[in-house]
């Protein structure tokens, strides 16, 4: 078994702390993906893992080993990066084999691995080019297959697609998954790109300021989040907010027209709460007058209208098939009322 455990895992840079003990369980065979936005620390806790950072507190165990104070080398991972970081003059095969050559393996048993892993990626017809003869998704399966050849317990990913275009980052995430899928290696995969997190992981772990905000499967993240930044963090769009009064036990706002009711009895003397929704979960009701459409993005099966409620507050409605209401129109929104997601106004935690 080698999965990953991580118990009270702390990193200061002097007085700095940028990682607030964390506590994460791993499984064999997972994929897990850290998310959340720039400066979360989402890197700095993947390369603890690594051992490319110290751990200042805590400890970090891969299978049954303790490899908080191992040397990288000794723990049994192998990283790809953000950058291929390929050599220029070698061959595609040269490089996947470059490590095993350094620790001095026979040339037959490296052999082996690098056939191995390019017939797993696809590589077989590009084993004697060089790196500037590559696209750059070929360069990052032959970053990809300089890890598989180490035989790795797990994968460390440092947002292996953000160099590629759009089209490209699509299949790479497919060839990743579909790896994944073949050699059942444990996986950690570090993204800013919450669909990216979506469509590849088995856990998703979002962090924020070095803390972790919520760790599970990834539609239990989207239909059951925790608080208000997991709720509008993970989803495209993003959900919708509006700061609603509470009058008599209702949700009362103009965007809403008349009173809603609330899905969760709401505490006694509660005057305000913030209210979210899935764009796919509002229907726009076009016999009320309470917001004015003031652009729609048509993208084929799905377009998004958006809307500036009173206070300012912007809203994104997703249409579904041929509907594309008109720029200007004015309009009402209705929500079932078990769509609503209720959050305190204060904390950002969810009301239950």
């Amino acid at each position: 078994m080698t999965g990953v455990t991580l118990q009270g895992a702390i990193k200061r840079y002097g007085e700095t702390q940028v990682i607030h003990g964390i506590d994460l369980e791993i499984e064999d065979g997972e994929f897990c993906v850290f998310v959340g936005p720039s400066g979360c620390g989402k890197s700095t806790l993947l390369r603890m893992i690594a051992g490319l950072e110290e751990t200042t507190e805590g400890q970090i165990n891969i299978g049954q080993r303790d490899v908080t104070h191992v040397d990288p080398a000794k723990r049994g991972v192998a990283m790809v990066f953000q950058t291929y970081a390929l050599y220029p003059h070698m061959t595609v095969a040269e490089n996947m084999g470059f490590g095993l050559r350094m620790n001095g393996h026979p040339k037959a048993e490296i052999d082996e691995k690098v056939a191995t892993a390019s017939a797993i990626l696809k590589l077989d017809q590009y084993l004697a080019r060089k790196p500037k003869a590559l696209s750059g998704g070929q360069r990052q399966r032959v970053a990809i297959g300089r890890a598989i050849v180490r035989g790795p317990e797990v994968f460390l990913f440092d947002e292996p697609l953000s160099n590629l275009d759009a089209e490209l980052r699509v299949e790479m995430r497919v060839e990743i998954s579909r790896l994944h899928q073949e050699i059942g290696a444990t996986m950690i995969y570090v993204t800013h790109d919450q669909v990216e997190a979506m469509t590849m992981a088995d856990k998703i772990v979002v962090l924020r300021d070095g803390r972790i905000e919520q760790v599970g499967a990834p539609l239990d993240l989207y239909r059951d989040p925790d608080n208000r930044f997991v709720a509008g963090f993970i989803g495209s769009p993003s959900m919708n907010f509006l700061e609603c009064d509470v009058v008599d036990g209702k949700l009362v706002h103009p965007a809403f027209g008349a009173p809603q009711d609330s899905p969760v009895a709401l505490r006694e003397g509660m005057s305000k709460v913030t209210v979210g929704m899935r764009p796919e979960h509002i229907e726009l009701d076009h016999a009320a007058d309470e917001l004015t459409i003031n652009l729609t993005e048509a993208l084929g099966g799905v377009s998004y209208c958006y809307l500036t409620t009173a206070d300012g507050t912007q809203l994104i409605v997703e249409e579904r098939g041929d509907n594309r209401s008109p720029e200007g129109e004015t309009v009402g929104l209705v929500v079932p009322t078990e769509r609503l997601y209720l959050f305190d106004t204060e904390t950002g935690l969810r009301l239950r």
